[in-house]
């Protein structure tokens, strides 16, 4: 669905009073219900046409048994009309609640991506990626089969039983109580059928999940499968998940394809019945005519299908409530992290206080008892060895992870007490593990704006240094960079990710190592664009270099979770602590590496062929 499309609907639920989507089925059905009963009236002037039609079968029959020629042809011209006009009723009631069924499944689509948006780590880490997918899609798919083409088949056959039994019983009462005698038994039947379809439905839903999660899980790491030579253990695993989807389906399909035969045997015991009583009736009973029987026999056959629609709609139910139940699980999941209570406020400065912030993965501490101060325009760089809750903390000041209240302040205003819209808007956070979209360059660096100029995606990419790179590319801005930026190296990658929130200009900038896969060249003049960024608002580095940590106004040494150091560049140095150990090990990794290279062209000459 496009953004217009989307806007679109924005206007007509403004108009027509619909507030925002809900997502319980019976909501949603209310919600649809005019498009619902336009389908109902249609369905029943169809069924008062094909009553009509049956009537002027007994009349034509009748007609031509007296050889009443112009009767009959006057007959079979209203017949013609009368089915006409019941073919138009029924594509009108096919239209009109099949857009019911896909309303629900767009309404109900938009509504699971914006709650899945909400939802936060903990809820990712129960459920993978593709079983979420499979929910989206196969599921959602179940329900709108179930609002669209359940309901139409409950009311048709619901119309048309009525409409066949008047006719039935206006004929012969007797003889409808023949052909309705094995319909006690029929319903004892459908029960049995209908709780196990919903368990079937369900199982092989799960399955399809599975299998989906294994084809995503190995397609999304399909070059660290190649280059371990795992492609045998992965397709043994798949074949695995396959075989069991195969099972379940098997399964799904016997019960299903059994109900067919039993319906349809049950039915044709009735009409086994109705050839026998009503061959009696036509000998025995003077009233009862040849045309009699076969407007009889034509609502029989109406009255036969809503009979064995029975089992084919109690398919749709069972399979769309299957859906709807794993559905509802993603619903009824509450989000980690939600809106504060309290405005925004009109401007955001950018001084940002850390309080005694503490954080836990399960029963696993990372921080613990952080506290930290960086003024307006300031600078903070946060070092420590990998493992130290670097970036958990990062993740924390724009709130990705539940951030408690009362230890993060925003111009002196806790974070958990502002709407998570503004606090996003105003950190802006470059992670660690950069992730980019399969669209061009251009738009993965313009993310988070509508239609900014080419100049001010030029310029971030400038800053970011990675303009060079992007213009040696094909298409250069216009590439596109593959499923989660594949087709560029993971320096590239980092580099554009940095550019996505250099363009937005936030008050504070939260850097996720942004060193961490770049040469020494790069490394540079990353910094120097760093320094750059300081002048302009407040810059939060997350770093294990000491080369970029310098740079900044205070550096907070992190250890096992906690605080271990605080202060200026010089003053850590002076105190011979961690970051003096530090600065030291990497002073000394420099000059090896100095060394190396100075020692590599001499090296080369003295391995050479004597001449």
């Amino acid at each position: 669905m496009t953004t217009e499309r989307m806007w679109w609907l924005q206007v007509v639920d403004r108009l027509t009073g619909r507030g925002p989507a809900p997502i319980e089925l019976g909501a949603q059905f209310r919600r649809n219900l005019p498009l619902y009963l336009v389908g109902a009236v249609t369905l029943a002037a169809q069924q008062v046409c094909m009553a009509s039609r049956d009537y002027l079968v007994r009349d034509s029959v009748d007609a031509i048994g007296n050889h009443a020629s112009d009767v009959a042809a006057r007959s079979a011209i209203l017949i013609l009309v009368v089915s006409m006009t019941a073919m138009v009723m029924r594509l009108l009631s096919r239209i009109t609640m099949f857009t019911g069924g896909r309303n629900v499944e767009y309404e109900l689509r938009r509504e699971l991506l914006a709650h899945l948006h909400r939802l936060g780590p903990s809820f990712f880490g129960r459920l993978a990626t593709g079983e979420i997918m499979s929910r989206a899609t196969n599921d959602l798919q179940q329900v709108r089969l179930l609002l669209g083409f359940g309901v139409l088949n409950v009311v048709s056959s619901l119309f048309g039983l009525i409409s066949a039994l008047y006719v039935m019983l206006d004929i012969s009462w007797r003889l409808t109580v023949s052909a309705l005698a094995v319909f006690p038994v029929l319903i004892l039947v459908m029960r049995r059928f209908s709780v196990a379809l919903f368990k079937r439905n369900r199982d092989n839903q799960e399955s399809i999940g599975r299998m989906s999660d294994r084809v995503l899980a190995s397609l999304s790491g399909v070059r660290v499968v190649r280059s371990f030579a795992m492609e045998d253990a992965e397709l043994a695993a798949f074949d695995e998940a396959n075989a069991d989807y195969l099972e379940k389906s098997l399964a799904l399909a016997r019960l299903r394809g059994s109900m067919g035969p039993v319906m349809g045997g049950m039915s044709a015991i009735g009409v086994l019945i109705v050839f026998w009583y009503g061959g009696v009736l036509l000998v025995e009973d003077p009233k009862f005519t040849q045309g009699d029987f076969v407007a009889f026999w034509l609502a029989l056959l109406r009255l036969v299908w809503p009979m064995m629609a029975l089992g084919f709609v109690a398919a749709i139910v069972q399979r769309g409530r299957a859906g709807y139940e794993r559905l509802r699980s993603v619903f009824d999941a509450e989000p980690d992290v939600v809106d504060g209570e309290e405005l925004g406020p009109s401007a955001i400065r950018g001084r940002l206080r850390v309080e005694g912030l503490t954080f836990a993965y399960d029963d696993t501490k990372v921080l613990d008892g952080v506290n930290f101060e960086v003024s307006e325009g300031g600078s903070l760089a946060i070092l420590g060895r990998t493992g130290a809750g670097k970036s958990t903390l990062a993740a924390l000041l724009p709130r990705l992870l539940p951030t408690e209240p009362g230890t993060v302040f925003l111009d002196d205003r806790d974070i958990c007490d502002l709407p998570l819209e503004t606090v996003r808007a105003a950190i802006g956070y470059a992670q660690q593990d950069a992730f980019l979209f399969s669209t061009t360059v251009s738009e993965n660096v313009a993310y988070a704006l509508e239609l900014p100029p080419v100049e001010l995606i030029e310029g971030a990419a400038r800053e970011a240094q990675v303009y060079d790179d992007v213009m040696m590319l094909p298409d250069g801005f216009d590439t596109v960079v593959g499923e989660r930026g594949v087709q560029l190296s993971g320096g590239q990658k980092q580099r554009v990710a940095l550019a996505r929130a250099l363009i937005r200009e936030p008050p504070v900038l939260v850097l996720d190592d942004p060193l961490s896969a770049v040469d020494a060249r790069t490394e540079a003049a990353i910094l120097e664009a760093i320094e750059r960024q300081k002048a302009q608002r407040t810059v939060i580095l997350i770093t294990h270099r000491v080369a970029a940590a310098q740079r900044c106004d205070q550096v907070v040494v992190l250890e096992q979770g906690r605080v271990l150091e605080r202060g200026t560049h010089d003053e850590l140095i002076a105190e011979g602590g961690v970051y003096a150990l530090f600065a030291q090990e990497q002073q000394m990794e420099a000059d090896l590496a100095a060394i190396g290279i100075r020692e590599a062209p001499s090296a080369s000459l003295q391995e050479g062929p004597e001449p």
